[in-house]
C-alpha cells in the first residue's frame, strides 16, 4: 500500500536520454514526453531562455534561425553529455514536466545510455540526473533497453539480436539469459547520415544546407536499398559559388549514394558483433534474426539491405522511435528482477 501511494505521489520515470531526442515514460502510463534534446540560451551567458522553458521542441525550432543574442545548443553528442550544466537544465525541465503533480518528491529514474561510455561519463549522467531532481538513479545500456522494449525473449537460453540506431550512436548487441553476450557501440548514426547528405549537396550541387533540411531530405527520399519507384524532392539552400539562395532537384538514387558510407559503417558494426558470437548463438540468429530499433530503423530499405548482406531475418520493431523508452519503463515495473543488471548511483 505504501509503495502504491508513493508511486501515485511521485511516479517513477524511464528516460531515453538521446543525442537527438529525449523520451520520458511513466510506469503504467507509457510515453509522456518526446522532445528534441535542445536548449536555447541567451548568448554569452548560461541562462536558459524563458525562465528555463526554452527546451525541447521550442528550442529546436530556433536551431539555425536565432539572432546573435540567442543560441540553441544540443548538450549531448554521440550519446554522451558534452555540457553538464545544460544537460541538468534540460533534465530538470523534463522531470518537472513529467511529475508536475509530485509535490516535491524525487522520482526513481532508469536512464538508457550507450554501451560504450566510460565510468566517468556514467558518473556525469548520475550527477546530472540527481541535480535535476531525480532520487535513486539506475542506468541501463540502450541495447538491453531496446531489446526489452521490443519484446525480445532475452531471458531465454537463445540468442536475441538488436541494432538500435539513434541520433549519435548505433548500439548492436546479442543477448542471452538476460545478459549481453557480445556488443559494440558505433558512433555512426542519424547525425552522420544527415552530415553525409549535407556534404553530398555541397560537393555535387554546390548547395549548402542545414541539419534540419538534411534530416527532412533523409526522411522524404532517403533509402539504403533500391526503391520500387525512385523519388525526387526539391532542396533549398545557399549557393556556395554565387552566395544567393537556390533550389535543386535531388533524386532518391543520389541520396542513397550519399548515405552509402555511413550505412556500410553500421552494417560493419553488426557483422563485427556476429563474428564474436559462438556458433550456437549464430545458429539461433539464423532463425531469430535481427531487430532494428531507433529512428535510423525507419530509413527505407535498411532492413532489406541487412537481410541481403547478413543472410538472417531482419525486421523493424513496432514503434521503433519509442522502443528504448518503453524498455526503461518495463525495467521499472520489474525493478527487482532487473536490478542486478543495472548500474546504480550507490555502486559507483
Amino acid at each position: 500500500m505504501l509503495q502504491r501511494f508513493r508511486q501515485w505521489m511521485c511516479p517513477d520515470l524511464g528516460i531515453d536520454l538521446g543525442t537527438a531526442n529525449t523520451l520520458v515514460a511513466i510506469q503504467g502510463e507509457g510515453i509522456v514526453i518526446d522532445e528534441p534534446s535542445v536548449v536555447a540560451l541567451q548568448k554569452g551567458t548560461r541562462q536558459v531562455l524563458g525562465r528555463g522553458s526554452a527546451v525541447g521542441k521550442l528550442a529546436k525550432q530556433m536551431l539555425g534561425r536565432t539572432p546573435d543574442s540567442i543560441t540553441a545548443v544540443r548538450p549531448l553528442k554521440d550519446g554522451v553529455i558534452t555540457d553538464f550544466e545544460l544537460c541538468e537544465a534540460m533534465l530538470q525541465y523534463f522531470i518537472r514536466k513529467a511529475t508536475k503533480q509530485s509535490r516535491g518528491m524525487r522520482p526513481r529514474v532508469v536512464i538508457a545510455v550507450p554501451g560504450g561510455i566510460t565510468p566517468v561519463e556514467k558518473r556525469a549522467v548520475f550527477n546530472s540526473a540527481e541535480r535535476a531532481g531525480a532520487g535513486r538513479v539506475y542506468l541501463i545500456e540502450e541495447s538491453k533497453a531496446a531489446s526489452i522494449g521490443a519484446g525480445l525473449p532475452i531471458s531465454e537460453p537463445m540468442a536475441s539480436m538488436v541494432c538500435d540506431i539513434g541520433g549519435g550512436t548505433s548500439e548492436v548487441a546479442v543477448l542471452s539469459l538476460g545478459e549481453i553476450v557480445a556488443a559494440q557501440s558505433c558512433r555512426v548514426a542519424g547525425d552522420e547520415l544527415d552530415e553525409a547528405i549535407m556534404e553530398y549537396m555541397k560537393q555535387h550541387f554546390s548547395l549548402r544546407i542545414g541539419d534540419q533540411t538534411a534530416e527532412q531530405v533523409k526522411m522524404e527520399i532517403g533509402s539504403a536499398y533500391p526503391l520500387e519507384r525512385e523519388l525526387t524532392t526539391e532542396v533549398r539552400g545557399l549557393d556556395t559559388i554565387s552566395g544567393v539562395p537556390r533550389k535543386a532537384i535531388v533524386t532518391s538514387e543520389e541520396i542513397r549514394d550519399a548515405l552509402q558510407e555511413p550505412v556500410e559503417a553500421i552494417l560493419a558494426c553488426v557483422k563485427g558483433v556476429i563474428e564474436r558470437c559462438n556458433p550456437e548463438l549464430v545458429a539461433d540468429l539464423s532463425d531469430n534474426g535481427l531487430v532494428l530499433t531507433g529512428g535510423g530503423a525507419l530509413l527505407s530499405g535498411l532492413d532489406k539491405l541487412m537481410n541481403e548482406q547478413l543472410g538472417i531475418p531482419v525486421r523493424i520493431a513496432d514503434e521503433p522511435l519509442t522502443t528504448v523508452a518503453r524498455g526503461t519503463s518495463i525495467c521499472l515495473e520489474h525493478l527487482n528482477h532487473w536490478r542486478s543488471s543495472l548500474d546504480s548511483d550507490v555502486e559507483l
